[in-house]
């Protein structure tokens, strides 16, 4: 009989669904040097975010087949070592989705009522009706930054509440947008005419701090602003100051930027509502997530798959080993289309070339996917969801074969329809499995992919490459190659640079004004 180890505490429905399949065992609090030791003996292995799943104790487990996360983050797992060994790692993506959209909705809700501090109020034996006059949602203005799974939940309730929608992703098309019933507006916007704002994005570099001073001073007098989401995405500071000096009404923070909550101004407001961290902590979530977790792992141990594996389900080493180099091909063009053809991508088309298109197009194609969306969703996109997070996205996928042969003996051609226009790359491998760029937009070229890039797309004329080298140079930014590709002499041609340095805020500008130069872009692989 197969082994289950559990070794953070979950809901006893877990257990028991495990049970029908497997022995459990249930033995929390394990130290690594214990978990490298008895890991060997299971098939599988179910924990929360208490236990740390590093190299070492994967490679230790010599049995294992899936290691099952209940919730939504796997940061605590060795994804990359898991997948070497044919590990399945699964997850509840959607486990806790309703939770924290309701706890968004309530702490919108208890903001603009003052239900904290009346509650307080009526329990230190008072009577202060005047004083906690509230405001109605209806036909107020919900502004809402990300239309995720929580976002689209969050948006489709506060529509049948009468709001008005206003709505920034960049990464959703404006036919999922108007099926939410929201209007798709720039970030700006969004600040001045929303009534109440509310954040349902990851942080990553780009929405670190996307609300600010600046951002702040854009906002009406009687904005408030709900957080559910990730802290570090609003500067705590700048906010307390915004609501100290009442140019704004209010906010409502389940998240932040160090937590537990240390020492802040944040405190001082009673119009600032702040709850620990408690987005996915209802009853109902803790048992989805356990369920959740606990099929997946009994269908993989029935030899089913799995539904929301985190990295490439049901491929055995061997079949991996094999996939790895056109996935991280596919990955990669995937990527750099996308910061190409612009953030919102209505259609992407998959074309495998040469000896490549006699090769099973789904997981190329799930690759590619997963490559376009990763600048919006960083390690939330994966294998499994990256098919359904386009479609959620109104993105329509092509897949086309193509056996012709062309410079190389099997390519992947990736072409995108997005805000900047329609962009195409190909890329090939070479002999020992290095990747090569091989041609952007139509124009030839042969270019490794490296962190920073930049493509320009210029009139072929004496003293292009001069004047970029040397406005790169002037702000420091080495190069470390570049190429040029072109159709005909002195017409239009294609240069990409791969660069050491990233572009520092402005150079980009300064490079479109060259003479001769029609527009510019930079990618970070």
């Amino acid at each position: 009989m197969a082994k289950v180890l559990v070794s953070d505490p979950i809901d006893q429905v877990g257990v028991e669904i495990l049970s029908q399949v497997a022995q459990v065992d249930v033995k929390t609090g394990l130290p690594p040097e214990e978990l490298v030791k008895i890991i060997p003996e299971y098939d599988a292995m179910m924990l929360r975010s208490g236990t740390r799943v590093t190299k070492e104790i994967i490679e230790a487990a010599t049995q294992l087949k899936i290691i099952g996360r209940a919730g939504v983050g796997v940061d605590n797992i060795d994804v990359q070592a898991a997948t070497r060994q044919g590990i399945v790692v699964v997850n509840s993506p959607e486990g806790n989705t309703i939770a924290a959209a309701e706890h968004a909705l309530a702490m919108m809700l208890s903001l603009s009522r003052h239900i904290p501090e009346a509650n307080q109020s009526v329990k230190n034996d008072k009577w202060e009706r005047k004083r906690f006059i509230g405001a109605e949602v209806y036909k107020k203005t919900l502004g809402v930054v990300g239309l995720g799974k929580i976002g689209s939940h969050v948006a489709n309730v506060a529509k049948s509440m009468g709001m008005k929608l206003l709505a920034y992703d960049p990464f959703i098309s404006k036919e999922r947008a108007d099926q939410l019933g929201c209007t798709l507006v720039d970030l700006d916007l969004l600040f001045a005419e929303s009534d109440y704002i509310t954040l349902h994005i990851p942080k990553t570099k780009e929405t670190t701090h996307i609300i600010n001073k600046e951002s702040l001073s854009k906002m009406k007098p009687n904005a408030r602003i709900i957080n559910c989401a990730r802290g570090g995405t609003i500067d705590e500071s700048a906010l307390a100051e915004a609501i100290a000096e009442g140019k704004i009404a209010g906010a409502a923070l389940d998240v932040f930027e160090e937590e537990p909550l240390k020492e802040s101004k944040l405190r001082e407001h009673e119009n600032i509502i702040l709850t620990p961290h408690l987005g996915a902590s209802t009853a109902e979530a803790q048992v989805n997530v356990a369920v959740d977790v606990a099929e997946q792992i009994r269908d993989v141990l029935l030899g089913l798959p799995a539904r929301s594996a985190v990295n490439i389900p049901g491929l055995t080493p061997d079949v991996m080993e094999k996939m790895r180099p056109y996935l991280q091909l596919a990955e990669t063009l995937g990527n750099l289309v996308g910061q190409l053809a612009g953030g919102r991508i209505e259609r992407l088309t998959v074309r495998l070339q040469g000896e490549l298109a006699s090769t099973k197009g789904q997981p190329i194609v799930v690759a590619s996917i997963k490559g376009l969306l990763s600048q919006a969703l960083r390690e939330r996109v994966n294998y499994v969801n990256a098919a359904i997070e386009a479609t959620e996205r109104g993105i329509r996928i092509i897949e086309t074969h193509d056996a012709s042969i062309r410079d190389y003996s099997d390519s992947l051609h990736l072409a995108a329809q997005g805000s900047l226009g329609e962009h195409s790359v190909t890329g090939a491998l070479l002999s020992d499995g290095e990747i090569r760029i091989t041609d952007v937009d139509g124009f030839p070229i042969n270019v490794p992919p490296s962190n920073y890039m930049l493509f320009t797309v210029h009139r072929d004329m004496p003293g292009i490459i001069g004047k970029i080298g040397s406005l790169l140079g002037s702000f420091n930014v080495n190069i470390a190659s570049m190429q040029v590709g072109r159709k005909i002499v002195r017409g239009d041609a294609v240069m990409a640079l791969s660069l050491d340095d990233p572009l520092p805020e402005g150079l980009l500008n300064e490079i479109t004004k060259v003479d001769g130069i029609r527009d510019a872009y930079t990618v970070k692989l």
